[in-house]
């Protein structure tokens, strides 16, 4: 047995480093690797001679090795906390930086999969793929045979019926790639996000409350497949529109499956930011603690609570963007700001009986605002201008000298970001109405709408104080304290 290999045996501790004049020779004999179950391995034992603190040991010579090396133990607050959380959990405090980047990628392809999403319906694509098949759809047809029986599938669609009966085969490929290229962009975003979901909990690089927040995006992933088949298959059916009107989705269905994409991108991006700043936090824990004591000033309270009641306010306005697309009510009162000879179209087609499908009357006013699509453009106008106009007045908030004095210099670069994103979605939106809904604006305009709800999500973190860095910043102020 060669000298150089040290083991280290609780209540009975060799050592490879003389620590005092105090200590006897024999507390240093080196000794065989230890079977026991108490025994630690290597890379454990060469944790422990780096992070004990030997003066602890020197100072403690008097007492016997093994209680001065309990001593040390004890009064080593990281290593102890670090080797019971290695006993009590199998997640590490802090998630791995690659996860957050991961995150952030998972975001940037959700949001490339929404775009193409509004370009596909745009450009009337989306009801070409009559059949669902997560698995053997994931091919499109490889011989001239195949493309005969899609494009007979197709023939037998309201769609093709109403709106395209002259299409031809070399049509019926371009939208056919269009749906397929949407439908594979979407098994990709799954499997992207699972495989390396499995392989970081695996290798334990998640922390336990991200690991159920990670698991909570696959789900949602899969329920998003979901919900858009069930988008698609509303527009396979003329029950499901009006008779004689222009063949379409629902737009109930098409306002949910938007809503959960932004939800799932929202979440990815939010979580792969919160473990970036995580890592920045804990990095600095001095300079953190004096962020966190500025952010959680009185002064900032509005401004903080303003920022989450705007995202929830940009939200809305991108669910209300849905329902316009879905109804093409955009296709309508194509001015800005009148809606015809006035502000507003008339009351009486703004609630037209027409829409109401109860004798007493009873569902008049909720089915208008969804289903008329006067009413429904009316409706997103009013709640775009709110959000550019809440936008507005919290800029000029936090120029107030109150707010200005103590905002921190990243919150104001925020800030700066959303009032750009907020005008230039409000530019694209007029253009869009103002130019019959041309295919590259009203992409660019629903692009926007991510863009600006990104970005209201960096203000948020920002300005926000999450408990959980909080709780870990405290510790390590206080282990640094006890050094």
């Amino acid at each position: 047995m060669t000298t150089n290999k040290v083991s280290l045996v609780f209540g009975r501790l060799p050592l490879s480093k003389q620590v005092g004049s105090k200590v006897s020779r024999n507390f240093f004999t080196c000794q065989g690797r230890p079977t026991s179950g108490g025994n630690l391995p290597r890379s454990l034992f060469r944790s422990i001679t780096q992070n004990i603190r030997w003066s602890s040991i020197s100072a403690n010579a008097s007492k016997s090795p093994s209680e001065a090396f309990r001593h040390a133990l004890r009064s080593n607050t990281p290593f102890t906390e670090s080797l019971q959380g290695r006993k009590s959990t199998l997640f590490p405090e802090t998630s791995s930086k690659s996860v957050g980047y991961w995150l952030l990628a998972s975001a940037a392809s959700v949001f490339g999969i929404v775009i193409f999403g509004g370009l596909t319906r745009l450009t009337e694509s989306g009801l070409s793929i009559t059949e669902w098949r997560p698995v053997t759809g994931s091919l499109p047809p490889m011989n001239h045979e195949d493309w005969e029986l899609e494009f007979s599938k197709y023939r037998a669609s309201p769609e093709f019926q109403l709106l395209n009966p002259s299409m031809k085969m070399e049509e019926f490929k371009k939208i056919y790639y269009m749906e397929w290229t949407h439908r594979l962009w979407g098994r990709f975003v799954g499997l992207s996000f699972v495989i390396p979901a499995i392989y970081f909990l695996a290798r334990r690089k998640v922390s336990a409350p991200m690991a159920l927040r990670i698991g909570g995006i696959a789900g949602l992933i899969g329920f998003q497949g979901f919900l858009g088949w069930w988008m698609v298959k509303s527009g396979l059916k003329d029950d499901l529109f009006a008779p004689g009107s222009h063949p379409r989705v629902s737009q109930y269905r098409l306002t949910a499956h938007l809503g959960a994409a932004f939800v799932c991108y929202t979440a990815m991006l939010w979580n792969g930011l919160a473990i970036l700043r995580e890592h920045r936090y804990l990095k600095d824990p001095v300079a953190t603690q004096k962020l966190f004591e500025v952010l959680r000033s009185p002064q900032l309270k509005v401004f903080r609570l303003s920022v989450a009641g705007l995202a929830v306010l940009v939200f809305c306005t991108a669910l209300s963007g849905g329902l316009v697309a879905g109804l093409d009510a955009g296709l309508i009162y194509n001015d800005f700001p009148w809606m015809g000879r006035g502000l507003t179209p008339p009351k009486a087609e703004l609630f037209n009986e027409f829409y109401s499908h109860r004798s007493d009357k009873s569902d008049l006013w909720w089915r208008n605002m969804l289903e008329n699509p006067s009413l429904v453009q009316l409706d997103h106008r009013i709640i775009a201008t709110t959000t550019f106009t809440s936008v507005i007045a919290l800029m000029a908030y936090s120029r107030t000298s109150a707010v200005k004095q103590i905002l921190p210099t990243a919150c104001r670069k925020g800030m700066h970001g959303v009032v750009g994103f907020v005008c230039l979605q409000v530019a694209l939106g007029i253009t869009t109405l103002l130019y019959l809904v041309p295919l590259p604006i009203a992409s660019a305009h629903q692009a926007g709408a991510l863009a600006l709800l990104s970005w209201v999500f960096v203000l948020g973190g920002r300005t926000w104080v999450p408990a959980r860095a909080s709780r870990l910043v405290a510790q390590r102020l206080a282990n640094i304290k006890t050094v």
